[in-house]
């Protein structure tokens, strides 16, 4: 009979239904969880007699349009003793000169630039030169920050990423990056809709990120992290793992979010989650559980899709109902739950003085628009990562296989 649905699509629609409020209900606890933490939680800011001695370390192959206001920050932090190391990847870089002139310009002798020589084959190149700003770090520091060239830091950046490591069982301190994009374009809004996602994922998986992160000095000199860094692609999953396995906490600071204003295409962004992805395959022991929840919401709504498309097709109007239902609640979740990350980012940059960037009506609206689309991509980056054995990044490919996961093959600075 046309309008009662055959016992199996009835049986499918009730399947899947259930899934997609159970994926609902799962993801709005995480997301109520997180969220609480960032509104509520709160650190009392270092007098300037508890600031440890800091060693900041930056790495720079080419130059990223917000290299300079990045180096104008670092150059500026308040914060009483902190040395400077910035490794650029050749004489040759285009950001060689740059970063020289803002670095003689701040007239400071904290800061000390260095070209990449220790061009290690066994691990990336971002890799090679912290490991190589390291190696002059002296037993005075106390603890060593990292920044990615398009994190821009705040005046307090470096004091706020310093005070969760006086507590001696934190190894790691980590911030996190919030895009707001100049542009919305379709590229832009995917990376958005992805990084919303995924930075409730790395607080629950306890991820930190490289782009603000800080070690103890104690955790450096007492584990095997330079060996493991030494062998790996990315550093913020390798660091976080090698804490946890010497018994270290990781801290997240939530006034350490760090907003980011690029643009970027579909192409861009693409291969940006793939590196991502990949990062957490090589050395992040949650990357089943990444594996498993890309995989579960993609079927799930891909077989929602079809099952209403039968559904209406077939003239089973009351399973395409429940099933249109369901997709629609599903969508509509997942923009609710955008916004009050965004609140709470919003609130966290305008409390240190800095601008933000509104989407208004119609910007959500593109958002709403491009849930499917991120949804396709993220998925689509998942699988290449999975399968990878090859990535280029940054004019360098590199290949991953066993006994050393990470391997330079080719290397177009070097080639020049």
């Amino acid at each position: 009979m046309p309008n009662s649905p055959l016992p199996l699509v009835e049986s499918l629609v009730q399947t899947l239904t259930w899934i997609i409020a159970g994926l609902i209900l799962g993801q709005s606890a995480l997301l109520f969880a997180y969220v609480r933490f960032l509104y509520w939680f709160r650190r009392p800011a270092l007098a300037d007699s508890e600031c440890p001695r800091a060693a900041v370390v930056l790495c720079v192959r080419g130059l990223d349009p917000f290299l300079p206001a990045c180096l104008k920050g670092l150059f500026h932090q308040d914060y009483p003793d902190y040395d400077v190391w910035i490794v650029v990847d050749s004489i040759h870089d285009a950001a060689w000169p740059v970063v020289n002139k803002l670095a003689r310009q701040c007239k400071k002798q904290n800061v000390h630039v260095l070209p990449l020589t220790e061009r290690l084959a066994t691990s990336s190149r971002k890799i090679a030169g912290m490991l190589q700003a390291m190696s002059h770090i002296d037993d005075a520091h106390q603890i060593v920050a990292l920044l990615d060239s398009d994190t821009i830091p705040h005046t307090t950046w470096l004091r706020e990423l310093a005070a969760p490591l006086k507590d001696p069982r934190i190894g790691v301190a980590s911030g996190n990056r919030w895009y707001m994009p100049a542009k919305p374009t379709a590229g832009s809004l995917v990376r958005y809709l992805w990084n919303a996602a995924a930075v409730v994922q790395m607080y629950w998986y306890k991820i930190g990120w490289g782009g603000s992160l800080a070690i103890s000095t104690n955790f450096l000199r007492q584990s095997d992290l330079r060996q493991r860094l030494a062998h790996a692609f990315g550093e913020d999953s390798t660091i976080c793992r090698c804490a946890r396995a010497h018994g270290y906490g990781i801290a997240f600071s939530p006034s350490l979010v760090m907003v980011n204003r690029e643009t970027c295409n579909v192409k861009g962004v693409f291969g940006f989650l793939e590196r991502q992805l990949l990062t957490v395959r090589l050395h992040n022991p949650w990357w089943w559980v990444v594996v498993g929840h890309g995989i579960a919401t993609t079927v799930t709504l891909a077989l929602s899709c079809l099952l209403g498309t039968v559904a209406a097709a077939t003239a089973h109007w009351n399973a395409a109902a429940w099933i249109g239902t369901a997709l629609s609640t599903y969508w509509a979740s997942m923009v609710l739950m955008v916004i009050p990350l965004e609140c709470c980012a919003r609130r966290i940059i305008l409390d240190r003085g800095e601008t933000t960037t509104g989407f208004g009506v119609r910007g959500w609206l593109r958002i709403a628009m491009t849930i499917p689309l991120a949804q396709v991509v993220h998925f689509a980056a998942l699988a290449t990562a999975f399968f990878a054995r090859t990535h280029r990044w940054r004019g360098v490919r590199y290949q991953f296989y066993a006994p050393s996961p990470v391997r330079v093959i080719d290397d177009a600075a070097e080639a020049a």
